[in-house]
């Protein structure tokens, strides 16, 4: 089979240069395709792919998910699936099935779990934040082809897993500076409000020190809803900045089955 590929190889080359080339010159296939990975450099590049995407994955769960919602099932979920995505990209990467495949599986299995849940924005941000960490550790070269010419084996490659670790830095840097003081986190409440003489537009000023004085929050700003004249009451959605180490999570609840300690 070799030596038909390099007589069909010379004479195509002939048919057009007419080069000749020596048996040195062409590519060894055969010692390309015996070259393979050995057993110590796959557990070696799964663990070092374990071990960044679930590091990572803890510091954004642990420092800046948890710190403000503490909602330890989710915390449980973040890092499951963080894992379990990295290994089942990992092995469906080395085989015929395809990424697709893989990221198509998970995507039924998110739908069938979450599609009666009402999880909120933050919550599938994170989900999704951490699909795509586990997706690029689990699919990053870590190892390369080296001397293919003369006795071509696999090493692995530092500047790959630099390169690596330094993406998940960079998501690590965004989402603290996002989840930080540095940027002012302005959020809404929903308030059923029974003073209406007050929601005309020359008494917003007496409506926002009233909401203020009994919600405990600097108001930024409100609009009005839906009125009713006969049970006098108004819906408002009040805007205001979250205090540090806050969230709102709970405004988004509607059940109270979906409160989770």
């Amino acid at each position: 089979m070799i030596s038909f590929l390099q007589r069909f190889i010379q004479e195509d080359l002939a048919n057009f240069g007419n080069a000749d080339i020596s048996d040195d010159m062409l590519l060894d296939v055969q010692t390309i395709t015996d070259a393979m990975m050995t057993v110590g450099q796959r557990v070696a590049e799964l663990g070092i792919r374990f071990a960044l995407n679930l590091l990572v994955c803890w510091i954004l769960v642990h420092f800046f998910y948890y710190r403000k919602s503490r909602r330890r099932d989710y915390y449980f979920t973040f890092m499951i699936f963080s894992s379990a995505m990295l290994i089942l990209l990992y092995i469906m990467g080395n085989v015929e099935v395809g990424v697709g495949l893989t990221l198509g599986l998970f995507a039924i299995f998110g739908v069938i779990r979450y599609r009666t849940e009402t999880v909120p924005i933050r919550e599938m941000t994170y989900l999704f934040v951490i699909i795509a960490l586990a997706a690029v550790n689990g699919l990053a070269p870590v190892y390369h082809l080296v001397e293919v010419s003369t006795a071509p084996h696999y090493t692995l490659s530092w500047g790959s897993v630099a390169v690596m670790a330094l993406v998940n830095l960079l998501i690590v840097v965004l989402i603290w500076v996002l989840e930080s003081d540095l940027v002012k986190h302005v959020t809404t409440k929903l308030v059923l409000y029974d003073r209406i003489e007050l929601i005309v537009p020359e008494r917003r000023a007496e409506l926002m020190a009233d909401l203020e004085k009994r919600l405990g929050v600097k108001v930024e700003n409100v609009e009005i809803g839906h009125v009713d004249f006969l049970k006098d009451a108004a819906f408002i959605k009040v805007y205001y900045n979250l205090p540090k180490g806050e969230s709102n999570s709970v405004n988004t609840l509607t059940r109270a089955k979906d409160y989770v300690e």
